[in-house]
């Protein structure tokens, strides 16, 4: 461990982890806490020994120029510290790195060392798959826990799945042997523009977890990147006959299988999902941008995940690949291709 700066005296915090690599589809969960890192002006105050778990043939280290010295950043994990204050102040601990090539025990005991010194309370893991989803509805975005009580506790699904995983999989049961509460929010990108980034999947990411931790997050230019990106892969789909029916085709499926939530208890939850947005539920921090009256938003927030981002493109042509179907192995419902992203 390099430790940059001594460890803060923290306020019910919270730990917010995603990593670059196998685990985010589009960089979708990367680009979240890195959201948060830049709209709360989060301090860096530890990082991880970047000998001790990245091979540098996989992931190289970067030179650059600064005042004229030459000068390398190497490729590992940083922690850092973000202060929300208002009536009730939380604070989280954001954790952002790339998924390491070696010893994962050895790095998750790091990362679960500081959550204990620094009196973590509960655990965030942020991921994001590939999956038979259309970009024309709402990011779906499943939240889920080994424990059972925290399951019942926080309305997630206890996880069941079986088959290769990656670091969110592992962090998240080094959590539950220790004993800490650890949940895990996957966001399943559609694979036919699995490119990054994707904006439409980190406002979703950023929305639910708004919905588990009670706090209020500034979104910023996000809600309209997520539009941008929405209407650029619409046009590119409307530019090829295969790929606009195959969309046509997950839409019917998505909205055939999403007829039952239509439940006067499913629209109910979405009122007070609002209400709580509208009305306030902990502050976004102060001169935060996107906090009052953001575009397509309440009070500068986003009340639907369904908001696309700047488009991305599969290819240097700009035209979407042919679609074809991921490989199955989905860490949270089955539908993630297990390649890497």
């Amino acid at each position: 461990m390099i430790e940059l700066e001594g460890l803060p005296e923290l306020v019910d915090p919270v730990m917010v982890a995603a990593f670059e690599g196998w685990n985010d589809a589009g960089d979708a969960a990367s680009t979240a806490v890195a959201h948060l890192d830049k709209e709360w002006k989060g301090e860096v105050f530890a990082a991880l020994d970047a000998e001790d778990y990245y091979d540098f043939q996989v992931n190289r280290p970067t030179v650059f120029m600064e005042a004229g010295v030459r000068k390398i950043t190497w490729p590992t994990t940083r922690l850092s510290v973000v202060r929300v204050g208002g009536e009730k102040p939380r604070d989280l601990v954001l954790v952002r790195g790339i998924e390491p090539s070696m010893r994962w025990r050895s790095f998750c005991n790091e990362l679960l060392a500081f959550a204990h010194e620094l009196g973590v309370e509960l655990v965030v893991v942020l991921g994001a798959l590939l999956g038979d989803t259309p970009h024309t509805r709402p990011v779906p975005v499943s939240g889920v826990t080994s424990d059972p009580d925290l399951a019942r506790a926080m309305d997630l699904e206890e996880t069941k799945y079986e088959g290769p995983t990656g670091i969110v999989g592992i962090l998240q049961e080094a959590c539950t042997h220790a004993g800490v509460p650890a949940v895990s929010l996957w966001a399943a990108v559609p694979h036919y523009v699995s490119q990054p980034p994707n904006p439409k999947a980190t406002l979703a990411l950023l929305n639910r977890l708004e919905d588990l931790i009670d706090l209020r997050i500034p979104l910023g230019e996000l809600p309209e990147d997520a539009r941008a990106w929405q209407l650029g892969v619409d046009q590119l789909a409307a530019e090829d006959s295969e790929v606009a029916e195959y969309v046509q085709t997950l839409e019917e499926a998505r909205d055939t299988a999403d007829l039952p939530e239509a439940s006067g208890e499913a629209i109910a939850r979405e009122f007070e999902r609002y209400l709580r947005r509208r009305d306030g539920g902990g502050p976004a921090g102060p001169g935060a941008p996107g906090t009052a009256g953001g575009p397509g938003t309440a009070g500068g927030h986003a009340t639907d995940s369904g908001d696309g981002s700047s488009f991305l493109r599969d290819n240097p042509s700009g035209r979407t690949r042919p679609p074809k179907r991921p490989r199955r192995g989905d860490e949270a419902d089955g539908s993630e291709d297990t390649s890497e992203d």
